[in-house]
């Protein structure tokens, strides 16, 4: 499987969900990303991989031009739908963040909230919001981190899924420092922030029935196994959430960076 039918795939698992309900349980670095690019009216701005809009609505309420740009059709129409309903004028897309479909320097500000990263070409990616940024312009990443949290659970998961094709990117690597500046650093001064977006449940077996039926990823996985992997891959899950039990609950810490940059360019320091 190359990237390009790596990314079909994509297109298509990432839309298998209500991924709406899911950004609820990473407010926190939502409203980390939306707080540190405080955009102002007017202001031309794209959300990269913007799932449902849950980015983008909070950028849109503070009164910029919101773009969003997704590559799954069912999340870009799950967005529009929900910005109507709360009457916010977004414009969403259908596009690839390795390839967006906008002119050079086009946006004040680009950002993308734990979408962006899984794009398989991170070479490409890195060029792409540096290209559509213009000199001066403002970029706001939230990356998980590399280290623990959602790569934890993504290690669970791996035992059950195929190997990927040869030079895809890991997604976490975004969430090292010093693979960000080596990726954006040319084109951006770059800065950077941390926070935390614990998942929180009574249960791993609560945790368990939300990732399965609305997380794209991991509902994809689980139905394409038969019933005796199936209940291995369950069980593996909730194993691993009940490892975080504090109390009646669970709490997994599910650290995240947020990178921070200045496009550099003519008249930029």
């Amino acid at each position: 499987m190359g990237f390009e039918e790596l990314k079909k795939r994509q297109s298509v698992v990432w839309g298998a969900g209500p991924y709406e309900r899911l950004p609820e349980h990473y407010r926190p670095l939502l409203d980390h990303v939306a707080a540190v690019a405080g955009v102002r009216p007017g202001e031309r701005v794209l959300d990269v991989a913007t799932g449902t809009g849950a980015l983008a609505v909070r950028l849109a309420r503070a009164g910029a031009e919101v773009t969003g740009v997704d590559l799954a059709p069912a999340l870009v129409e799950t967005a529009r739908r929900l910005a109507a309903e709360e009457g916010l004028s977004i414009r969403y897309e259908v596009g690839d963040a390795e390839a967006l479909p906008y002119g050079d320097a086009a946006f004040d500000v680009v950002v993308s909230s734990v979408g962006s990263i899984f794009a398989p070409d991170h070479g490409a990616v890195a060029r792409e919001l540096a290209r559509v940024c213009r000199p001066g312009g403002r970029l706001v990443l939230g990356h998980w981190s590399a280290e623990r949290g959602v790569v934890d659970m993504f290690r669970v998961m791996a035992a059950f899924m195929p190997e990927p094709p040869p030079g895809v990117g890991s997604p976490f690597r975004w969430g090292d420092r010093a693979y960000v500046e080596e990726r954006l650093g040319e084109a951006f001064a770059l800065r950077f922030e941390e926070g935390d977006a614990p998942q929180v449940s009574g249960s791993g077996e609560e945790v368990w029935e939300l990732f399965s039926t609305v997380y794209g990823p991991t509902r994809v996985l689980a139905e394409g196994l038969g019933p005796e992997r199936r209940e291995e891959l369950r069980r593996a899950f909730v194993g691993f959430y009940e490892g975080f039990r504090v109390g009646d609950g669970v709490r997994q810490p599910r650290p995240y960076l947020v990178v921070v940059g200045t496009r550099r360019g003519a008249g930029v320091v």
